[in-house]
């Protein structure tokens, strides 16, 4: 091949990668409501660079490094995604690096020299990879052992050549409010960044295992510090009660943010172990004070983030004016697009529940594949049909039309949704405001107290 046609090759495979990000972004912020990046001034523009993430939500992960970060990244997949029909396009498409395990029926683990090598010619020019170190998808509450690939290949890559190559390992913690659940919330959080100084390598480009043992406890305590990490399912069950309340408490002031929520669950979390030794009659006084508050809501029908106290009446008629307009805008094209995309809805849901096999940690992956299948294949199959009977003028508009109309839907009824559960705590507010009152004094009561604790354990581990 000349060197104009491996021009003209490389211009052609760069514009399908960017096709292809630009609709993996948009799926993103399809399936997930609110997407929210944290840290992202620590990730260097320029410079070999290596993302290291832990990989709770299957295929979904790599999406997140691939279209939130501001540079183009080769990830590296387990060879089996190269061999499967349709996924092995994109992984190709997207320059994703083999890595063959032993795991995998028919891998030839030798053939990892060769990934080792794509990996450290690429950060040698100064480009930039993504490894999840723990080599599996997973649904603990906690990183799993991590494999020394990542430490390998950045001591090879710094090590090699003049030795001079500034590579840097940035941290990347992924953490889903409800990984399975559509229209849910997501936070991608970047660690401080490690730099990886060369070390002398053997006689086969591998670096000393001592080495590489200390580099990897490097990465694990850095991703313990962007991931939620809980040794005691107590911990991961009691914070997971209380999140609720705490993020509900913080967003009346200062609105939601899913990196602060992160941040106190992380504290909590790490301090568990010695909370409970340490002060086992807060934590059960803890535990009892959310079961009572949750039994109260619960008898209300009032859901944790709803409790808000009102504010002006000219405040809320103004808003319900606003949201009564938006619902009659909208309706028609929800009518519409509900119509429309349901069966492909109940489709998509029923493949991830059927091929999942009861893991959560791919039920999202199944689910934003069928539904980036099915979904076209609806606007097609309506296009078609209106091609055959108005004309392709119409065909084109229907094209334009019914994806709109199907993300009108999807507002609908979340804002539908907000309004009702508004109306239900306002109705609360005005029959029964001591109660009110009290629950909002109570979740204040809880929330301190959630604070105090994690930062007392964080302050003595520290």
């Amino acid at each position: 091949m000349s060197q104009h046609e491996s021009e003209i090759r490389g211009r052609k495979s760069g514009i399908v990668r960017r096709i292809i990000v630009a609709l993996l972004r948009l799926m993103l912020r399809v399936f997930f409501r609110h997407i929210e990046i944290a840290g992202l001034e620590r990730v260097p523009e320029k410079g070999a660079l290596m993302f290291v993430l832990n990989h709770p939500n299957g295929l979904v992960d790599p999406v997140f490094i691939l279209c939130l970060t501001e540079r183009p990244v080769s990830f590296l997949a387990k060879s089996t995604l190269f061999s499967m029909p349709v996924i092995s396009f994109f992984v190709r498409a997207l320059d994703a690096i083999p890595v063959y395990r032993k795991q995998d029926e028919g891998a030839d683990t030798s053939r990892n020299r060769e990934t080792f090598k794509k990996c450290r010619a690429l950060l040698m020019g100064g480009g930039a990879i993504a490894i999840c170190p723990e080599g599996v998808s997973h649904n603990e509450p906690r990183l799993r052992p991590l494999k020394s690939g990542a430490a390998r290949i950045a001591l090879g890559a710094a090590s090699a050549g003049d030795r001079n190559l500034d590579l840097r390992v940035v941290p990347c913690g992924l953490y889903y409010t409800s990984k399975t659940t559509f229209r849910s919330s997501a936070l991608l959080y970047f660690g401080e960044p490690i730099k990886i100084e060369p070390v002398t390598l053997d006689e086969d480009g591998e670096p000393p295992r001592e080495i590489v043992t200390e580099v990897n406890a490097r990465i694990e305590r850095a991703l313990r510090e962007v991931v939620l990490n809980a040794e005691h399912e107590e911990a991961l069950q009691t914070i997971a009660r209380a999140e609720r309340i705490f993020s509900s408490e913080l967003g009346q002031k200062e609105g939601p943010s899913l990196a602060r929520e992160f941040e106190l669950r992380r504290r909590f979390i790490e301090g568990y172990a010695s909370l409970r030794q340490r002060a086992p009659e807060r934590l059960a006084a803890l535990a009892s004070r959310i079961t009572r508050y949750e039994e109260e809501l619960n008898q209300v029908g009032i859901d944790p983030r709803d409790l808000a106290a009102p504010s002006s009446p000219t405040a809320l008629a103004l808003h319900a004016l606003t949201r009564v307009l938006l619902f009659l805008l909208l309706l028609p094209f929800a009518v519409v697009g509900t119509v429309v995309h349901y069966p492909a809805y109940k489709l998509s849901g029923y493949f991830a529940v059927k091929f999942s096999y009861s893991y959560d940690d791919v039920v999202s992956t199944i689910k934003i594949l069928a539904a980036a299948l099915l979904f076209p294949l609806t606007w097609a199959g309506i296009a078609a049909l209106i091609y055959w009977l108005r004309g392709w003028q119409w065909a084109i508009v229907s094209l334009i039309f019914v994806p709109l109309a199907g993300y009108a839907a999807v507002r609908f009824y979340e804002e539908l949704d907000r309004f009702i559960a508004g109306a239900r705590s306002l109705l609360f507010f005005i029959t029964r405001r001591w109660f009110f009152k009290k629950l909002l004094v109570e979740r204040r009561a809880i929330h301190n107290e959630i604070l105090s604790l994690g930062n007392e354990a964080w302050s003595e581990g520290n």
